[in-house]
């Protein structure tokens, strides 16, 4: 079985949402292609630079490449919600983000099939 690679618009439509962490403001933009399918997805903490960063980075390049080659958007959603920082439960349980990996997880649950272009 090959897996072909789909190409991204020029041109994309996105939402970014404002996600408090235990580690500071997680901004999370997800990407839609002209029929509405979510295609990429960015993250960045409000603080430049550093670990955090890098790993947001690197995750994120992971899941858009994987959207790319028609990986459902709900398998990233399954393995990424419930992923946990050491004493980040800060929160109310409706409103708890565990880690920046959860924060994204339930972006893209926030948004997933929502967008009509």
């Amino acid at each position: 079985m090959k897996l072909i690679r789909k190409e991204r618009p020029r041109v994309t439509n996105s939402i970014t949402e404002r996600v408090s962490t235990g580690c500071g403001y997680l901004y999370v933009t997800v990407g839609f292609d002209k029929d509405g399918t979510l295609i990429e997805v960015f993250a960045a903490l409000g603080k430049a630079g550093g670990c955090s960063h890098c790993q947001n980075e690197a995750l994120t390049r992971a899941i858009s490449l994987g959207l790319k080659f028609g990986v459902p958007v709900e398998e990233f959603i399954k393995e990424l919600i419930g992923n946990e920082c050491p004493g980040k439960k800060l929160w109310p349980e409706d409103e708890r983000v565990l880690s920046c990996a959860d924060g994204i997880g339930q972006v893209l649950r926030n948004h997933n099939g929502c967008y009509k272009a």
